[in-house]
């Protein structure tokens, strides 16, 4: 995501040369190219304009400390102003109520019955929830099904009913039902059209009068650029919604959406669809987002996915057959479906900082690492427990039974057997040598 925008910036921050002060004269080329990297982003003429006018207001006249250059300045100034566009802080969906009731609204092909699956998801694996999905889109019997679906692939309780045209009546009846059951999330997906227009104002209108929302969130496709733009005012006038919904952001290499939809609506974007999967919705921080677009990756998030995928038992177990050189590979297979478990690689290696720039041109595929497992899972339960008795006749086996060369299954094994080396080294202490190399690397 943010891919051209990231690059322009990042070419745009480099023209700001010398010491000493930031001035007029030395910043003008690096604001001119900043407003035109906005622009070519999809971000209006109106709101880049501000934006450069605020970094320049801002920069103008700083000293520039002497560890420090310019640019790095620069960099710190764009970055703060970036998050301030978009919203400053993140801010968290409302819960409240007995039970929180959620409407999805949107116009048709946003990605709203996708959506209020996965937040169903969230809401239930991240909240420790029990949500009620409801389908209110009455004109689209494939959207019912496509709910219906969705619901039963994360297990949740989808109220639908077929023969009742009435979106209002659908869900408050879903409402008597999740009070009677036990549900402490109700939300409702509503139907959409392919323009603004009054018949499906006055729809969700009705729904919302009817059912007294807790938290009413619109859904938009931040590939419509500045479109995405127009129509969230159109029914932020009318709705007065909580929150926004970006979704098919992963599928964005220019993201004015997202960056100028904040300013004009003056309403939080709360999350951001990244993929397909029903586990593929983050929660929107402006901050962090703000570091991927000046290519400064985003820790925070790679560390908080692999906090969800990581078991402290199993973590202690792993380090006890580290530090007795004990790992093999049944417990590497178990690791590689941790990490896909994380989302899309590509996506996560963007996240750690330096990491973007070098990787934008490859084409990592989210099935890189089926090579690897389908020459591990090739493997004997013995060769798995018991890397050290891979001979030369096992390994033609295992590379006939992968659809690999010889090459390909020595190289992962070599591989893994420098891997558990290292990590025999740093769990017992042997590898005290390693880590201060690696320090001091870092301060260099």
């Amino acid at each position: 995501m943010f891919e051209s925008l990231s690059t322009r910036l990042e070419r745009s921050l480099k023209l700001l040369k010398g010491q000493g002060k930031i001035n007029e004269l030395n910043v003008a080329e690096t604001l001119k190219e900043i407003r035109r990297a906005l622009l070519d982003a999809d971000v209006s003429y109106k709101v880049a304009k501000k934006f450069t006018d605020n970094v320049k207001d801002k920069a103008m006249g700083q000293n520039v400390i002497s560890s420090i250059s310019p640019g790095q300045l620069m960099i710190k100034i764009v970055h703060d102003e970036l998050a301030s566009l978009m919203g400053g802080n993140a801010i968290d969906i409302t819960l409240q109520g007995n039970p929180c009731i959620i409407l999805i609204a949107g116009l048709q092909g946003s990605g709203k019955t996708t959506f209020s699956a996965k937040l169903a998801h969230h809401l239930k694996t991240k909240r420790g929830k029990k949500p009620l999905l409801v389908a209110g889109d009455v004109y689209r019997p494939a959207a019912i099904e496509q709910l219906k679906v969705l619901g039963e692939q994360i297990d949740v309780k989808v109220w639908a009913e077929e023969d009742n045209k009435s979106p209002v009546s659908i869900a408050q009846n879903a409402i008597k039902y999740a009070k009677e059951y036990g549900y402490q999330v109700v939300i409702i997906d509503t139907a959409g059209r392919l323009a603004v227009d009054e018949v499906m104002m006055n729809e969700i209108s009705n729904v919302k009068e009817a059912t007294h929302p807790h938290e009413t969130l619109f859904v938009v496709d931040s590939m419509t650029g500045q479109d995405a733009v127009n129509t969230a005012k159109a029914f932020n006038d009318r709705l007065n919604f909580d929150g926004v919904v970006l979704t098919k952001l992963d599928g964005d290499t220019r993201g004015g959406a997202a960056l100028t939809i904040r300013s004009v609506v003056e309403k939080p974007i709360k999350f951001v669809g990244i993929g397909e999967k029903m586990d593929a919705l983050d929660v929107f921080y402006p901050a962090r987002m703000a570091d991927r677009i000046l290519g400064m990756g985003d820790i925070v998030s790679f560390v908080e996915k692999a906090q969800e995928q990581f078991d402290e038992e199993n973590a202690r177990k792993l380090t006890k057959k580290f530090a007795l050189n004990e790992f093999d590979f049944e417990d590497f297979l178990d690791q590689i479906r941790q990490i896909k478990k994380m989302g899309n690689i590509k996506d996560l290696m963007s996240m750690i900082p330096g990491m973007g720039k070098q990787i934008k041109d490859l084409d990592i595929d989210d099935n890189s690492f089926k090579g690897i497992e389908s020459i591990i899972q090739s493997m004997t339960a013995e060769e798995r427990k018991n890397p050290n008795i891979l001979n030369g006749s096992r390994r033609r086996r295992i590379a006939n039974g992968s659809g690999k060369t010889i090459v390909e299954v020595n190289q992962l094994v070599k591989q893994f057997d420098e891997t558990r080396k290292l990590m025999h080294k740093i769990t017992t202490g042997k590898g005290k040598n390693i880590m201060q190399m690696m320090g001091k690397m870092k301060r260099k």
